[in-house]
């Protein structure tokens, strides 16, 4: 199928078409955290693209979005990064990655990277057209309203900064979560605010981000939750961290885990059977 009922870079997707939905075929953009720290995330976002009616490939010459490359204003690298992502995913339908963050650098920052340049420019622009973040996509391109998991208990969810800010990604999952037999979903304080992660952010400035991190620790334990649930690998890697350090033995998880029925792993940042 074609992809023009897709979203345009600048505007937000568009709800599709059930009559021409068909069966795109979407790449899934992995994110290096996914692959190197938590694979099963990629297994669960295949089981929930192809659940929606997808068929679903990760093309194997796909490498990081370049978001660090980007943040740190190596500009030439990012630029280098972006053309090898573009290339890789230009025959698909749609573009799907399991994070905000990198959806966000695809959408939003490529067409402003490759710029001017008559070759890449173009098809950087079709890929941001292109590019969902997992979650909006299941609900506003799929059409998905309900899922057939279940998990017992009360779960808080975290929302991330690009997912929120760039994509604009904040009741998809939650619609999504509440419709899992026995999940409670309870809202946290200040559920929308950073959790200091910021990828290179958390690099430059240690002491803020541990602040930061600190802060939104609290505020997810203060409601008692069983499992804290999100969309982006970094921050919940940051916000698990912070937990261990500080003694709560709460478990985090990437919402797909949940949704699609695939949680029985160790939860993100568990220790090592020897304790470590």
């Amino acid at each position: 199928m074609s992809a023009t009922k897709d979203a345009s870079a600048s505007s937000g997707p568009d709800l599709k078409d059930d009559a021409d939905f068909g069966s795109p075929r979407v790449g899934l953009f992995v994110t290096c955290l996914v692959d190197l720290f938590r694979p099963t995330i990629g297994f669960a976002a295949v089981k929930l693209l192809e659940n929606a009616g997808c068929t679903v490939e990760v093309p194997i010459s796909q490498t990081c979005c370049g978001q660090p490359a980007f943040n740190s204003g190596a500009r030439s690298d990012a630029q280098a990064v972006a053309r090898r992502v573009v290339a890789a995913f230009d025959t698909f339908d749609y573009v799907v990655a399991p994070s905000g963050s990198c959806a966000g650098m695809l959408r939003r920052h490529y067409p402003d990277l490759l710029t001017g340049d008559d070759h890449w420019g173009p098809r950087a622009k079709d890929l941001a057209r292109r590019s969902h973040e997992l979650l909006s996509f299941l609900v506003d391109i799929c059409g998905v309203t309900s899922m057939a998991a279940t998990y017992q208990g009360t779960v808080a969810y975290q929302d991330s900064c690009s997912s929120l800010r760039d994509m604009g990604v904040r009741d998809q999952p939650r619609d999504l979560l509440q419709t899992i037999e026995g999940l409670t979903l309870q809202e946290a304080p200040e559920a929308e605010a950073c959790c200091g992660f910021g990828g290179t952010f958390s690099v430059k400035y240690g002491p803020i981000s541990a602040d930061i991190v600190g802060r939104k620790a609290d505020a997810l334990s203060s409601v008692n939750p069983d499992l804290i649930l999100g969309g982006d690998l970094g921050c919940l890697m940051n916000i698990s961290g912070k937990l261990r350090r500080e003694g709560m033995d709460i478990p985090v998880r990437h919402a797909a885990e949940v949704l699609a029925d695939m949680a029985q792993d160790a939860p993100i940042c568990a220790p090592d059977q020897d304790g470590t």
